[in-house]
């Protein structure tokens, strides 16, 4: 009888799919952390939220699809797909954006194609860009600095979450505005010089917007950690990172009164996260050594162009989806050929992990 190989992810380390998934999510706490010392505790319910759903629906397309629901459920991959989403959305949208969002992902992005390891796109991404595309204006519901009202204490946050009246007569305007990309944006369109609009938004100047540069920070701690410990390896971050500061630091260069510098790209919106975290991902980014340098900075370079030409604020979502469609072909081409006794060797090698 035919052996058949199993699908990605291929562990050729001690590890488990748990294990490794497990350690991401321990990676993503600093900034979680930071994020809840800045802005409130929005984000830890829309976290229990989508954690709460991810289980639920995992659960049930398991049982669905006839599969053993204990097992693949302990694998942390539903978990770690619902957070990723979450962080990826604003903490003052309303639950049921959480619940659709996490549902979306794990049924069509996930399950649809046959579960862990045979779906072509990031299931956190397929969601996110599913909720931008059809609710544009709850998407948008980013916090305010903490100086301007932005903190939200705990009856608050469940009040915004459950989409009931505040107190004092307030209203969510009182608690949500632009973020730094979108300010910029529209900032540069109306003909400002990109200095006026950053000489009072951040607190390290051009150095990411006001307080999510050192959220960013702490996801670039995280990231380190997953590369020390080889959950993941260092081309995807690294190439998309370069990439990224190659081609701001070029326009920067050309007109820095139209293009930002590099670490207004790197330490604003989702790229930290994108780079170590979404990115990496072992079942839709590319796998050979080769094919991830260039996956990565297609990532890289896509985010650039999104973010300056493109109609929306942050591209790290659609970057990595449109490079999900390019990993199959980059693998295609990058790997090396086998022949003889090496497609031989190859082939045992194959069979022995199936």
């Amino acid at each position: 009888m035919a052996l058949i190989q199993a699908s990605s992810p291929h562990l050729h380390q001690s590890k488990s799919v748990a294990q490794m998934m497990r350690t991401v999510l321990y990676a993503l706490l600093p900034g979680i952390g930071l994020y809840v010392l800045f802005f409130g505790w929005g984000i830890v319910f829309h976290l229990l939220l989508a954690s709460i759903t991810a289980l639920g629906i995992e659960a049930l397309m398991l049982w669905l699809r006839q599969r053993p629901v204990k097992s693949f459920l302990s694998d942390n991959s539903a978990i770690l797909s619902a957070w990723l989403l979450v962080l990826a959305i604003p903490p003052l949208a309303p639950w049921w954006i959480t619940v659709l969002g996490v549902s979306f992902a794990l049924v069509f992005a996930k399950h649809l194609y046959g579960g862990l390891g045979y779906n072509t796109f990031n299931p956190a991404m397929v969601g996110y860009a599913m909720l931008m595309i059809s609710f544009p204006a709850e998407m948008t519901r980013w916090p305010l600095p903490p100086e301007m009202g932005g903190y939200l204490g705990i009856f608050d946050s469940l009040h915004i979450l459950l989409e009931l009246p505040l107190g004092s007569g307030k209203t969510l305007d009182a608690y949500s505005g632009a973020t730094l990309l979108d300010t910029v944006k529209v900032s540069l369109s109306q003909a400002y010089r990109l200095d006026e609009t950053l000489s009072h938004t951040s607190v390290l100047g051009y150095f990411g917007s006001i307080y999510w540069e050192w959220i960013n920070l702490a996801y670039l701690v995280g990231g380190v950690y997953l590369i020390y410990t080889r959950v993941i390896d260092w081309q995807i971050p690294t190439a998309m990172l370069t990439t990224l500061i190659l081609v701001s630091g070029l326009f920067f260069i050309l007109d820095s009164d139209t293009y930002a510098a590099p670490t207004y790209h790197l330490f604003s919106g989702a790229v930290m996260l994108g780079a170590f975290f979404i990115a990496t991902d072992p079942v839709t980014a590319a796998t050979s050594r080769k094919g991830k340098l260039i996956y990565a900075a297609g990532i890289g370079l896509l985010v650039y162009v999104i973010r300056v030409w493109g109609n929306y604020p942050d591209g790290v979502a659609f970057a990595v989806l449109l490079m999900n469609m390019c990993a199959p072909m980059i693998d295609y081409y990058t790997q090396p050929p086998v022949f003889g006794a090496d497609y031989k060797n190859q082939k045992n090698k194959d069979e022995r992990r199936s």
